[in-house]
């Protein structure tokens, strides 16, 4: 196997989505790609199957936010104050995808770990909610409103929230580490009447949690993804080639 690392640093959602979608579309049997990136502007991604409807789409446009759809499932999420990783690998390559699934957020944990140790209270979540159920409650419009199985969590607070597709005979997984709590803001931008917002407020509150208000301090960035980095090479046993210095003149990023 050869393993790859990729940091593409800030970028807007659609080159952010475009990115990992030709990283899956490309990918050879025997090689695994791990990318870590952020947003500029801030964005709001969507589930591969959910509506532009549910957003207020004026007031994205007026606070100059981004908007685009993720070929993964799940459902809306404000990318802000947050580290965003992304990994693909060929089915050949791996055991099964929830195999796959649960190893990554291993891996994340890990790596949380090493960039401060009181982190090595998170847990993987054990059970797997009815998300057919949700989906049709107000909570069902937002990502963090609820925890699947292997997600990882702190004290039994949402930490880090992912999503999973196959994509011919790839694997394609990202998700967002939450650094601080403006990822709640998402509801000021949902068609929801006052009440499901307020409902939604509890909600998020409740269910969610981020590094700064667990460690009560501004997040190193640089130091974060260089722990995530090292807790990858640490639980997989490997040591990454960086990707191309120059990736985006590469044959997987042509396009843009």
């Amino acid at each position: 196997m050869k393993f790859y690392y990729i940091n593409t640093n800030q970028n807007t959602g659609k080159y952010n989505m475009d990115f990992d979608n030709n990283l899956a579309e490309n990918c050879k049997p025997g090689e695994f790609y791990f990318r870590l990136y952020k947003w500029n502007p801030y964005c709001i991604s969507l589930g591969a199957n959910q509506n532009y409807e549910y957003v207020n789409i004026n007031k994205v446009i007026e606070n100059e936010i981004d908007i685009v759809k993720r070929s993964t499932g799940g459902k809306a999420i404000l990318h802000s104050e947050e580290l965003t990783y992304s990994v693909v690998s060929s089915t050949k390559d791996q055991k099964s995808a929830h195999n796959f699934y649960n190893v990554i957020n291993k891996a994340l944990r890990s790596g949380l770990i090493i960039y401060d140790e009181l982190l090595n209270k998170i847990e993987l979540e054990s059970t797997q909610p009815n998300f057919p159920k949700i989906y049709n409650e107000v909570k069902g419009n937002v990502c963090f409103s609820s925890t699947a199985k292997s997600e990882l969590k702190f004290n039994g607070k949402k930490l880090v929230g992912s999503a999973q597709r196959k994509l011919g005979n790839n694997l394609l997984q990202h998700g967002s580490i939450l650094c601080g709590s403006n990822h709640k803001k998402l509801i000021d931008y949902l068609i929801l009447t006052e009440e499901e917002k307020a409902e939604l407020k509890f909600q998020l509150n409740m269910v969610t949690t981020d590094l700064r208000s667990i460690l009560k301090e501004e997040i190193d960035y640089s130091k974060l993804e260089n722990s995530i980095l090292k807790g990858f090479e640490k639980y997989f046993g490997i040591t990454f080639n960086e990707f191309f210095s120059n990736y985006e003149n590469s044959e997987l990023t042509k396009a843009y």
